[in-house]
């Protein structure tokens, strides 16, 4: 199944995101199931964010891996969202 985790950093986090962005895209190769993934942008082209594709067996295997991200951990996140998604183009 595909979730799609979408993610709003906390107002004036950015420092956050770019002390634990290495740890986080080892994560992302290590663990094998993204299938593709990126930062949303502000009006400043700023990092606030994150678009991730995760294709895994089921919810719960979704939110462990949101769980475990390095930017969970930091405490990054504002907001979180992990909805079931299903890929029709591209």
């Amino acid at each position: 199944m595909r979730f799609a985790l979408m993610t709003q950093d906390k107002p004036g986090a950015l420092q956050t995101r770019l002390d634990n962005r290495d740890a986080h895209l080892t994560y992302i190769a290590e663990t094998g199931v993204v299938e593709m993934a990126g930062p949303v942008l502000d009006e400043e082209g700023q990092m606030c964010g994150s678009l991730i594709v995760l294709e895994v067996a089921d919810h719960a295997a979704a939110q462990a891996w949101a769980d475990n991200d390095p930017y969970a951990k930091a405490g990054l996140f504002q907001a979180v969202t992990l909805r079931a998604w299903k890929k029709v183009v591209g």
